[in-house]
This record gives structure tokens, C-alpha cells and sequence, in this order.
């Protein structure tokens, strides 16, 4: 199979077409002599800010001169996004040839392996022929049943934030959820997790309780915040000072001390990473579209927010870094998401708002969020394409955030590029 066949193959086989479980995963991976035992992880979960806590982790990692593999979903604008080595994303030549012992497994299995079933078994294959010292992680959904769970005991499991999604499979309150995370704990690992509430944090400390992890909660109050701009932010944390990160937002200083307690924990465990790579693998971390900042003035933004604690860090960052300005606001949702709360959250910032349908089965249509819009007095019109939308954003010369579902942020951000680029 060439590139396109194979990433059409594994799209065929839709996770929602199969039941939750790692039996396949296992199975699908012994079939291959189990490659994921031959690596060493660093293993992410949470609601939100697991992304951008990897790509931080990774780049410290590399800049230590570890040869560091990440393993991310979804991809923002090409599958190979999903699979990197030392920031580089695999191949097509080699995605496709990772895939095709895999593929040849699959096949050959009763269940059929899921479409992140086959991803992940990509992944590990491609990350063992490329002899990775470690695998920075992601988990897909959940924890417990997420099928990069297959992994014997990580270098440490890390916790993000915790919010309400995914909930019809997940729990329908923050303590069944951070619970379902929390099954990414092994037993004798440590883990690093966000603080949250009370109830949260109890969940995360009963489980390593019984699992005899060792748990550090990532501190906060060590934050000192120095400046900020759209450029990104410099901060302290302990006795490191002045570090910059190019991620801007206060959330991402809370994702920034997660990945330093990792960091600390990882060293207190025998790895060697430096101040200085931690300085430069911060500075140099890239994370697409998470209030990434296209053009200064006036400021394009593009967001992946889509839940209302994504867009309550939006809205907070809107708050910082333009404050007293309204923006366009072209929106793309999915349907199953709670979009009636993000807008919500995200109403007060609006000047008026360009609606598109993602490129999803499960979008929201353009012409129904509009719909939507202007029954709650907004102004709001729908456009028959991102492209479309894109050019009518821009149209009224003043601040544009884009922002609703990562499914068409990357392609609003390509299409933005383009144009301010022109």
C-alpha cells in the first residue's frame, strides 16, 4: 500500500465500531513480538493540556540529547503529525511501511483492531525500528481502557486537567472521570498530576495509595509569572528563573509545572536532563494552533477550543492580551460538544461571528450554529466553506479568533497563513 491507502485502511475501522477494551491492542501487538516492551515511556493523560504537556516534555527530552519519540492525537492538519522522532514526523514511505506488518497482523485477527488500535501499534513499531531512549505518550480517550494503556510501568504516568468531556463514555462527574485517567497508573510508578479540586486530587491519591505509586502534585504556587505577550511569556518556578515558553496563557504556566515536577521526578530516577536543557527545550517548544498567534497586528489567534474549559483559558487569555477589544470570531463546532457553554464563555469577546462546519460526521452545520447565534441576539453568518469563512473573518480589519474544534483549526490556520502571507 502507498501513503493514502494506508491511512484510508485505518480509517476504515472507526473506533466507535468496536467495543472498549486492550484485549485487541494486546493481542495485535504480541502478533508483532511486542515492541511496546522494548521501550521506555513517559505516559499522559487528562482533559486538557496533555498535547501541549508532551510536545514541553518532548522537546526537553530531545534537547537532552535523548532520541524522544511522541505519540499524539488527533493530528491537526496530516496524520504523520501523530508519530514523531526528535520533532520530526515520520515519513510517508515510512508510516507506510511501519503499517504494513501491522496491517498484515490485523487482518489476520477475528476482532479487528480499531483505528487507534492500529495507530498505536504503528507507533510502537516505528518508534522501536528508530531505537527511541524514550516515548513521550498520549493518551487517546480516557485511561483505564485508552489502548496505549498496554504499556508495562512508565518511566512516570502524568495527569493533566481534569474537566467534563467525553462524558457518555467516561462519567458524567469530574471524580468518575479523573478515575478513568487515573486507571494509567501503574503499580510502584510514580505520577505527576495537575492540581484540581479536592475531590479530584482525592480520587488520584486513594488510587496510588493502592498502587503504592508515589504521587507529586505539581506546584502551583512556585509559579512567578515575569511578562507576557504575544510573542509568549517568560516565568520562574523554584529556583529556576527566567524561563520563556512560547505558549501563551496562564494555563500553560500550570502545563509548564507539570512538565517541570516530571522533569525533577525523572532526574530523582536516573535520567540526566540539565538546567540548560530544560531552558532551551521550553523555549523551543512548538504546539500548533493553541492560541497560536498568526499575525500581531491585528492579532489572527487560532484556537483548538472545544470544551468549555478550553474555552474558559481562552477567554482568559483574550482577557490578558487584548483587553477591552472584541474580536471576529470564526467558529466551527461539533455537535456532540457542549456548544451552547463555550459560547457562552466566549460571547462577551465577540465583535460578530463567522460560522463553518468542520470537517467532521459529527459537525454542527454552519447554517445551524448561525441559527443559533441569532437567536441569542448575536451577529452571525455561515459560510459554505473554512476558506470562505476564512476571508470573511478578515474582511473587517480588527482582531479574528478562530477557534471551536481542532478539526478545522489547522486548516484555518494553513488558510490564514496564506492570506496574511499574500
Amino acid at each position: 500500500m502507498n501513503v493514502q491507502e494506508t491511512i484510508d485502511y485505518i480509517n476504515s475501522f472507526t473506533w466507535s465500531k468496536t467495543r472498549l477494551g486492550l484485549e485487541r491492542t494486546r493481542t495485535l501487538l504480541e502478533k508483532l513480538g511486542d515492541p511496546q516492551k522494548k521501550l521506555k515511556f513517559i505516559h499522559v493523560a487528562g482533559t486538557n493540556g496533555k498535547g501541549s504537556t508532551c510536545a514541553m516534555l518532548a522537546s526537553v527530552l530531545k534537547c537532552a540529547g535523548y532520541r524522544t519519540g511522541l505519540f499524539t492525537s488527533p493530528h491537526i492538519v496530516r496524520f504523520n503529525e501523530r508519530i514523531q522522532v526528535n520533532g520530526v514526523e515520520i515519513t510517508d514511505e515510512e508510516l507506510a511501511e511501519a503499517a504494513d506488518s501491522v496491517i498484515k497482523a490485523a487482518d489476520s485477527m477475528d476482532d479487528h483492531p480499531s483505528q487507534f488500535e492500529l495507530v498505536t501499534a504503528i507507533g510502537m513499531v516505528y518508534f522501536l525500528h528508530r531505537q527511541c531512549d524514550i516515548v513521550v505518550v498520549e493518551v487517546g480517550m480516557g485511561g483505564d481502557m485508552d489502548s496505549t494503556n498496554v504499556i508495562d510501568a512508565p518511566e512516570c504516568s502524568v495527569i493533566c486537567n481534569i474537566g467534563l468531556d467525553h462524558t457518555e463514555y467516561l462519567g458524567d462527574t469530574l471524580e468518575k472521570i479523573a478515575a478513568t485517567k487515573a486507571g494509567i497508573i501503574k503499580p510502584d510508578c510514580p505520577v505527576v498530576c495537575y492540581r484540581g479540586t479536592a475531590e479530584v486530587e482525592a480520587v488520584f491519591e486513594r488510587i496510588a495509595s493502592e498502587k503504592r505509586s508515589p504521587l507529586y502534585m505539581a506546584d502551583f504556587e512556585a509559579i512567578r509569572p515575569i511578562s507576557g505577550s504575544l510573542s509568549g511569556q517568560v516565568f520562574s518556578w523554584h529556583e529556576l528563573d527566567c524561563l520563556s515558553l512560547p505558549l501563551i496563557g496562564a494555563h500553560q504556566l500550570k502545563n509548564a509545572a507539570v512538565v517541570l515536577e516530571t522533569l525533577k521526578v525523572l532526574n530523582d530516577n536516573g535520567w540526566n536532563i540539565s538546567e540548560q536543557s530544560i531552558r532551551s527545550g521550553l523555549a523551543s517548544t512548538k504546539w500548533p494552533v493553541r492560541f497560536e498567534v498568526l499575525r500581531q497586528s491585528p492579532p489572527v489567534i487560532v484556537d483548538g477550543a472545544h470544551n468549555p474549559q478550553c474555552a474558559e483559558a481562552l477567554a482568559s487569555a483574550l482577557e490578558k492580551y487584548l483587553p477591552g477589544k472584541q474580536s471576529v470570531f470564526l467558529m466551527g463546532v461539533l455537535a456532540d460538544k457542549d456548544y451552547a457553554k463555550i459560547l457562552g464563555i466566549l460571547r462577551p469577546y465577540a465583535k460578530r461571528f463567522v460560522c463553518i462546519t468542520p470537517d467532521s460526521p459529527r459537525a454542527l452545520g454552519a447554517n445551524e450554529l448561525a441559527e443559533y447565534l441569532r437567536g441569542l441576539g448575536e451577529d452571525a453568518e455561515s459560510c459554505g466553506s473554512i476558506g470562505e469563512g476564512v476571508i470573511r473573518a478578515l474582511s473587517d480589519g480588527c482582531p479574528v479568533v478562530a477557534c471551536g474544534s481542532l478539526y478545522m483549526a489547522g486548516i484555518a490556520a494553513g488558510l490564514f497563513r496564506r492570506m496574511i502571507d499574500k
